[in-house]
């Protein structure tokens, strides 16, 4: 058994470096702009043997309107009601302020546990902060130093009282998730599926999230580029799990100026990566635009899985003249990768979303797909007598064999007598074959060509 941790404080005070560090990995984007973290995020932490759910949240500010730090206020309130305990950080080399002291008396009317905990208190350069944050009445601080993992013996003894495995429960966990493991490599539909939600700022990718979950988990409004980091969520549609990543807005790289906002978008680089499929979100009133298309591509060249989502649709009024121009588009601007679905939807309104699910599925399940090696050769011989290969310095090029080397993307190996003289049109035309008689829609493929016989073939004296 597990137990969730939120971490709380004021902005700027070293929560998302704490919870970097006990995730071991850099999830959240740390930077000395206050206020940058916006939505709650979860992640698997641990301290030695101690095992937890730990929550980031947005920097705690009094604001009582309905501002973006009042809606991120609210995100706070949500994290401290799913959690167990909170943990109240301050930053000790600022002393205890004003703000401390607010939102300490904010934590005494509620039921949840708090540790305190006095961060920046490496070299001794905390010690009167930490002095003063008895003052708050929260009990005996935590001195810490999460940018260089100091104090977590006391950060760890402060923790495991609220922990409620034993050592026997732990044990049989451990035998219960290695048993999980061997399943899951067995079957990839037992793994939860990696869906990554990306667009431009703006086209209402956290309100779909918030639509999809049925709650409101991230934090939206008129104000473009309010999501900055990419936040994953664990969640379950019809029986199977996914793992759910809303990302930042893609700008452009001439309107990418802030270091902060480079930042933002190297973390969504990074969930496209890590998708298995991602849905392009776009403001169906505007169409498919440039940048659309370059984020497109992008995903096409990572070798994911792409649906698209055209999202406000409900505030389209020529709607076939919309879609139109949008599959218009996609033929000529994207041809690599045909049949990729359009998806008609509204986040706000919580329209087309069981379409949207079904399409990634359905994607999910072609990116997955494998062919039997004589299957595919004997496609590979009628592809050939149809059409046949070009002549390079007056001879024919050999098509000897094709395999499947993998999945996710599909990717094939072809043994070719001259591997560098394959036209790059004739190599499109084995891949709108393999993408019509075996049906890939919607997902790359990959043909590696190599030079050679067939090296399944036995060899002849």
């Amino acid at each position: 058994m597990s137990f969730t941790v939120a971490v709380i404080g004021r902005p700027n005070v070293g929560k998302s470096t704490l919870f970097n560090r006990l995730t071991g990995k850099r999830h959240a984007i740390v930077d000395n702009t206050p206020g940058v973290t916006r939505d709650r995020r979860e992640g698997d932490a641990s301290i030695a043997d101690l095992d937890f759910t730990l929550i980031d949240t947005a920097g705690l500010d009094d604001s009582a309107d309905d501002s973006l730090e009042a809606r991120m206020h609210a995100q706070t309130e949500l994290a401290i009601k799913d959690a167990d305990l909170a943990l109240f950080m301050i930053d000790a080399r600022a002393g205890v302020t004003p703000l401390d002291k607010h939102f300490a008396g904010w934590l005494h009317k509620h039921s949840i546990p708090v540790i305190l905990l006095a961060n920046k208190c490496e070299g001794g350069a905390g010690e009167s902060g930490l002095l003063e944050a008895y003052s708050l009445g929260l009990g005996d601080p935590v001195a810490f130093s999460a940018e260089h993992g100091q104090g977590l013996d006391g950060l760890y003894d402060a923790l495991a009282p609220f922990s409620p495995a034993t050592a026997t429960g732990e044990a049989e966990e451990t035998e219960e998730a290695e048993e999980t493991e061997e399943t899951v490599e067995q079957d990839w539909r037992a793994r939860p599926l990696q869906l990554a939600i990306v667009g431009r700022p703006n086209v209402g990718k956290s309100t779909m999230v918030n639509a999809l979950l049925g709650e409101d988990r991230m934090l939206t409004g008129p104000e473009a580029g309010i999501t900055r980091d990419s936040i994953s969520i664990s969640w379950t549609y019809k029986d199977r799990a996914i793992r759910l990543i809303d990302t930042a807005g893609l700008r452009r790289k001439a309107r990418i100026e802030e270091k902060l906002e480079e930042l933002s978008v190297g973390d969504t680089l990074n969930a496209i990566r890590f998708a298995e499929v991602v849905v392009l979100v776009l403001d169906g009133s505007m169409g498919l635009e440039k940048q659309d298309l370059s984020i497109a591509r992008l995903v096409v060249e990572e070798g994911r899985a792409l649906v698209l989502a055209i999202n406000k649709w409900d505030a389209v009024k020529d709607k076939k003249k919309a879609m139109r121009g949008i599959q218009d588009r996609l033929r000529t601007s994207l041809p690599q990768v045909r049949g990729v679905p359009a998806v008609t939807c509204s986040g706000l309104k919580g329209r087309g979303l069981e379409k949207l699910l079904a399409a990634v599925l359905e994607v999910h399940e072609t990116w997955n797909r494998r062919v039997e090696t004589g299957a595919l050769n004997r496609w590979l011989e009628a592809m050939t007598a149809a059409h046949p290969p070009p002549v390079a310095k007056g001879r024919r090029i050999k098509l000897r064999y094709m395999t499947q080397a993998k999945a996710r993307p599909p990717t094939f190996i072809l043994f070719a007598s001259r591997s560098d003289a394959l036209p790059e049109a004739y190599r499109r035309y084995l891949v709108g074959g393999l993408r019509d008689d075996f049906g890939f829609p919607a997902v790359p493929i990959r043909i590696h060509i190599r030079t050679g016989k067939n090296p399944y073939a036995k060899g002849r004296k």
